[in-house]
């Protein structure tokens, strides 16, 4: 069988054969309701746990949208018109509106990547900026201790509102919701206090109700103040599938559970091979961010496997940090042995979870870095998905058992008896 996977702008093809092939994981068939712009509407005049925005809203609010950044898939042009015609007929002053792209840790954004995420009309209408880091106020502490500091273009606004898309996230449980607030609008040390909870039991994908990062970000976002959210899941080819409003807490629920519908996938055996991607950009920018493909892959392969990690990785590993743990370690072991001497820190955390699957694992990958370096961080170089697969073979033998995961980043295999 011929399978694609999204690889940066294209794709890479792979012919995996009929009797090798166990299954590929991908989102269950969800019967649309209507167009985009339909369920967007529809969200809106229906919010869950709040009033609406024309409701909610008063002239004279100063207003901060907050949404995503180049890295997410979110697709903030196509819900910003109908989201400022909502407060436009509220009352809101366009000149009272600002839409902050939560970067979080990221590095800023250039001025054409705003533009093109923000859409015409918005960037025509309304100021648009990145948060900054550097220029955060201090509202409180959480019951963990994490400090609620966030940007001031959020922090001073009366009302907020967050944008994003729900999906699988390794140890906050779900994406969306409050995190465009924490991390997205916060501190590096505010950050790293709330991502050091990853290390306690629930904090793993697909877990909310004991999940201690995401209660503490979301007693961070309740300190800030969140009035409005609009979320959304997406599909396979990153056109919206379901939108919810309203409610912080409430509405991210809501599509929590339909993420769990469509994406989260029963799985009776542990594959020998497992091909998966993050599906193309923007999620594939660097290797910091198709983590989340090898880490949902790694659940599905077993001991001893083979994951091909397909992804472009054109921006190179991402991050400081990031890159200095995992090119400055002579084995997965030793990136293992100093997390566990020197504890959490924004960016070893990635790598440390990276050499987690390779002490199950040999990671291939298929991505545009150098050779060298891709050696580097302890995995292999492969030139194609498909002499990728072809090595995997030569691995494991010619019986060994293929499973694909085009979007691993999005798709949660969940082993059942």
């Amino acid at each position: 069988m011929k399978l694609d996977f999204g690889f940066g702008a294209g794709t890479q093809s792979v012919l995996v054969p009929d009797s090798n092939l166990v299954g590929v994981l991908q989102a269950a068939p969800v019967q649309r309701m209507g167009s985009e712009e339909d369920e967007l509407k529809r969200a809106l005049r229906n919010p869950v746990g709040t009033p609406t925005i024309r409701e909610l809203f008063r002239p004279g609010d100063t207003v901060a949208i907050i949404t995503s950044d180049a890295t997410r898939p979110m697709p903030t042009a196509k819900v910003m018109p109908l989201l400022l015609d909502e407060l436009y007929a509220a009352g809101i002053r366009r000149e009272d509106i600002t839409l902050v792209f939560a970067r979080a840790t990221h590095r800023p954004q250039t001025e054409t990547e705003r533009r093109r995420l923000a859409g015409e009309r918005a960037w025509a209408e309304i100021c648009c900026v990145d948060s900054d880091p550097d220029d955060c106020l201090y509202l409180g502490r959480t019951a963990a201790g994490t400090p609620v500091t966030i940007t001031r273009k959020v922090a001073e606004a009366r009302r907020r509102i967050c944008l994003g898309n729900v999906e699988y996230h390794y140890f906050a449980g779900y994406s969306g919701g409050a995190k465009a607030i924490m991390p997205g609008c916060s501190t590096l040390s505010a950050i790293e206090k709330n991502h050091g909870r990853m290390l306690l039991p629930g904090a793993c994908a697909g877990e909310l109700k004991a999940n201690p990062v995401r209660q503490d970000l979301e007693e961070a976002a309740a300190i800030c103040g969140v009035d409005f959210i609009l979320n959304l899941v997406l599909d396979e080819h990153k056109e919206i599938l379901r939108a919810e409003a309203g409610h912080l807490v409430a509405a991210h629920r809501r599509l929590c559970a339909f993420l769990d519908q469509v994406y989260r996938r029963e799985l009776k055996k542990p594959a020998d091979i497992v091909l998966a991607s993050q599906g193309g950009a923007p999620k594939d920018l660097n290797l910091y961010q198709t983590q989340k493909a090898l880490d949902n892959a790694a659940r599905a392969v077993r001991e001893g496997g083979v994951i091909i990690l397909i992804g472009s990785c054109r921006e190179g590993l991402g991050g400081e940090v990031f890159r200095d743990w995992m090119t400055g370690a002579d084995s997965p072991e030793e990136i293992l042995s100093r997390y566990a001497r020197e504890g959490f820190r924004l960016g070893a955390h990635k790598a440390a979870a990276i050499a987690a699957v390779l002490r199950k694992a040999q990671v291939f990958l298929v991505s545009e870095l150098e050779e060298e370096l891709v050696r580097s961080v302890h995995l292999v170089p492969q030139p194609s998905a498909q002499a990728a697969l072809d090595a995997a073979f030569s691995r494991l033998g010619p019986r060994a058992r293929v499973l694909a995961m085009p979007s691993a980043g999005s798709t949660l295999p969940c082993l059942t008896p």
